[in-house]
């Protein structure tokens, strides 16, 4: 989906952006989901039902971008102040998604 050329001049390059629905986006929101642990990347393909393949390409982008670490077989969310709000964001949206699924439970 293109943007507008102002848009594209002033955006901070700071600014986390990953679309929703996408595979980056599966993958680190799983990640953000779980950030006190590492996974295999079969793991994370089980996790996902991202296609194996897929998933380690995927990896090496957000490694590239430095959007998740890497250690041998393991894999895990990477430590940035932009991932933790993405993290927080992430989080906040599913709770709001289940609370208009289920309805409020508190009465």
């Amino acid at each position: 989906m293109p943007i507008n050329i102002d848009r594209f001049e002033d955006e901070s390059e700071d600014v986390l952006t990953i679309e929703e629905g996408t595979q980056p986006h599966t993958i680190l929101t799983f990640l953000a989901a779980n950030d006190e642990q590492a996974f295999t990347q079969t793991e994370i393909h089980e996790a996902t039902d991202i296609p194996r393949g897929s998933a380690g390409v995927v990896l090496s982008r957000l490694e590239d971008r430095g959007l998740v670490r890497h250690r041998g077989r393991y894999w895990a969310i990477a430590e940035d102040e932009r991932l933790a709000s993405y993290a927080t964001q992430q989080a906040a949206s599913s709770a709001s998604t289940t609370d208009d699924y289920y309805g409020d439970t508190e009465e």
